[in-house]
């Protein structure tokens, strides 16, 4: 759809017929000249009216239609306010914890960037609390004390309609404004991407309540930032430095072996935080006490994400569901080598654990919390690490712990279908992440090359 605010309103036009009398509004879009007819002089002067109250409030017209876009949709009808707490809603049925506080962020900054005036009475952060926390949190909604309350009313008040979408120009700027962060620099390109997927849903979702035609987000080459999904090597951490870090977390006086063991199944099961945390003893399939040379098997079903209470339809911290991107029921299991075999043995046995018990406890029971492990990770690496490793990238975050174990499996050979299945992803997305940090394999790769031949070589003495 082309757009445009050169808009022209001419006066009614009254002709008497024979038969009857015809009474035609007349506007110029853009230079090309519009009439409509009508029997009344009420339907034309009604009609006359919309026209110019579009024009009033700075409505873009439809360069092929003539019409101003609003007529085309429900968008002058609907305050994006109102959308986005609509929007937000349906999201919230839909969508699990991280996705639902994604949204409000998104939401969040797009409602600033829609506002008529300056919120100059309210604090930045105050302003964006309030929508995040509350306006955009459906069960949070209702809760909102009256300095919360006040700030929404306000909002809602001085949302733009929904046909600030329908312009281009106005679109570009929203998106400018919800890219950049409250100190005025640019947001990070993974979050800017973020935002835009959430925004074109929501774009979608306008379609289909016939509050928009099209979908207003630019399409194609440069409409988001490039992203890169790789592992960064320089994450990646050496077994020795991995083993004077496991050391020092199980040295710690409070609930150092317990965090030892979970840290161990993360390095040497590869699996994501979040399903090892939802382990219970059952879950681990031990060979004979006297055989602790031998391997054991770890089964995932289940990972609880930390997603804060807020954002949880029960209020609890974490959120239980299945496997990420499979079905609720899958599971898989992976061997743990005989070092991981006698870690969890032990730590079995230590803290009495039952089946039916939670593999991985907090200290005062319960499911063991991500400030407690965050809290030992990052003690436990400043200790064991020099200066100039701590400030680098190396396992910086418990997850590159995960990336460092299936790292070790594609380096060690392992077929990546084989890595694939012990990580709970599919190929594609193994090689997308990893392929860059495989290694050590070229002196191999280069003999195989050479053992399946090559063209001969040309004889140079041969004359032609």
């Amino acid at each position: 759809m082309e757009s445009t605010f050169d808009v022209k309103v001419y006066k009614i036009l009254t002709y008497k017929g024979a038969r009857k009398t015809t009474h035609t509004v007349r506007w110029v879009v853009a230079g090309k000249r519009w009439r409509e007819p009508f029997d009344t002089a009420a339907l034309a002067d009604s009609f006359r009216s919309e026209l110019i109250t579009a024009t009033r409030r700075g409505e873009a017209f439809d360069r092929e239609t003539g019409r101003p876009v609003s007529h085309e949709s429900g968008a002058s009808a609907v305050n994006w306010y109102d959308f986005a707490l609509q929007f937000a809603d349906a999201q919230w049925i839909r969508t699990a914890g991280n996705t639902r506080k994604n949204t409000a962020k998104a939401l969040t900054a797009t409602t600033v960037a829609l506002l008529r005036t300056s919120p100059s009475a309210f604090n930045p952060v105050d302003l964006r609390t309030a929508l995040r926390e509350y306006a955009f949190n459906t069960r949070r909604r209702a809760e909102a004390p009256p300095e919360v309350a006040t700030i929404l009313r306000w909002v809602k008040r001085n949302s733009l309609p929904m046909t600030v979408w329908e312009d281009p120009v106005k679109v570009d700027g929203v998106l400018r404004a919800v890219d950049t962060l409250l100190d005025g620099t640019q947001a990070a390109a993974s979050s800017i991407k973020r935002t835009r997927r959430i925004l074109n849903v929501a774009m979608e979702y306008a379609i289909m309540h016939k509050i928009l035609r099209t979908n207003p987000l630019p399409k194609g080459r440069g409409a988001t930032p490039k992203t890169s999904n790789a592992v960064d090597r320089r994450s990646l951490i050496h077994p020795q430095r991995m083993a004077r870090i496991l050391a020092g977390i199980r040295r710690r006086t409070r609930g150092g072996r317990r965090l030892h063991a979970y840290f161990s199944t993360l390095y040497y099961a590869g699996p994501r935080p979040e399903e090892a945390v939802a382990m219970y003893v059952d879950d681990v399939t031990l060979p004979p006490a006297d055989a602790d040379d031998q391997w054991c098997e770890v089964l995932f079903h289940t990972a609880e994400p930390e997603v804060g209470k807020n954002w949880t339809d029960d209020g609890a911290i974490h959120e239980e569901r299945g496997l990420k991107g499979r079905a609720d029921d899958d599971t898989r299991v992976v061997p743990g080598p005989p070092a991981l075999t006698k870690t969890l043995r032990e730590h079995i046995s230590e803290e009495g654990l039952k089946p039916g018990d939670r593999l991985f406890q907090g200290e005062f029971g319960g499911i063991l919390a991500g400030s407690v492990t965050r809290r030992a990770w990052r003690t436990a690496r400043k200790a064991e690490l020099t200066a100039r490793e701590y400030e680098s990238p190396m396992g910086r975050r418990i997850y590159d712990i995960r990336h460092t174990r299936l790292t070790k499996w594609l380096n060690d050979g392992i077929p990546p279908a084989q890595v694939a299945y012990w990580a709970g992803n599919s190929v594609p997305v193994l090689l997308a992440f990893y392929a860059g940090c495989i290694d050590g394999q070229l002196p191999d790769l280069k003999r195989r090359m050479e053992a399946a031949g090559d063209l001969p070589e040309p004889d140079l003495d041969q004359v032609d």
